[in-house]
């Protein structure tokens, strides 16, 4: 498998990935960026164009997976699979979120990357896409400066899920990565850390 960074050359190969639906309901990954008013009034077409956007200025946004290493062109590969990573600051929703809220309120969360959603292509689930986007993000994470990666995963405790219940990951995926349970957000939500050298 092959993982790429997304960008302006990889843009195309995610909006085959997402479809015509964003991924999910309009949402083009902008749930975390934006205020529950912004993204109402932005699902579908607003959503992409700011979301394409953001992916043309070249920060940190994400990681596509392809399940060939061919030397195919990025605007002709097919991604199998999304993650999206960034610092923590850049997703305004988890300062009001309850299942992201820091142990600590005075905590620096300088240097904390968040991993917020997967979204892998229904031909590829259950093939360890997002196991490998996880540690190819903690690895890009580390190599652009973060101390620590977080996420906020599902404790499905066995029992299947749908896709759209695992978006977050599940707990399972993300220990077996090498994170940290810090803290369980109710019955089915968790806050996880990885320290990165």
């Amino acid at each position: 498998m092959r993982i790429a960074e997304l960008d302006a050359s990889t843009w195309p190969a995610l909006e085959r990935l997402f479809g015509p639906r964003g991924a999910v309901a309009g949402c083009w990954c902008m749930w975390f960026r934006q205020t529950t008013g912004e993204y109402r009034s932005g699902v579908g077409d607003s959503n992409r164009s700011e979301f394409r956007a953001l992916a043309h200025t070249g920060a940190p946004i994400g990681l596509l997976a392809f399940d060939t290493d061919t030397d195919a062109d990025a605007t002709d590969a097919e991604a199998v699979g999304w993650v999206a990573l960034a610092p923590r600051g850049d997703y305004s929703r988890l300062e009001r979120a309850q299942v992201a809220r820091p142990i600590d309120p005075d905590e620096d969360l300088t240097g904390v990357w968040s991993v917020t959603c997967f979204f892998v292509h229904r031909k590829a689930r259950g093939g360890g896409v997002a196991a490998q986007l996880l540690d190819a993000a903690v690895r890009w994470a580390a190599d652009r400066g973060a101390r620590t990666v977080e996420g906020y995963p599902v404790d499905t405790d066995g029992e299947r899920r749908t896709s759209s219940d695992l978006y977050h990951g599940t707990l399972r995926m993300f220990v077996d990565a090498g994170f940290e349970l810090v803290d369980r957000r109710g019955t089915r939500r968790a806050l996880v850390r990885r320290t990165v050298p």
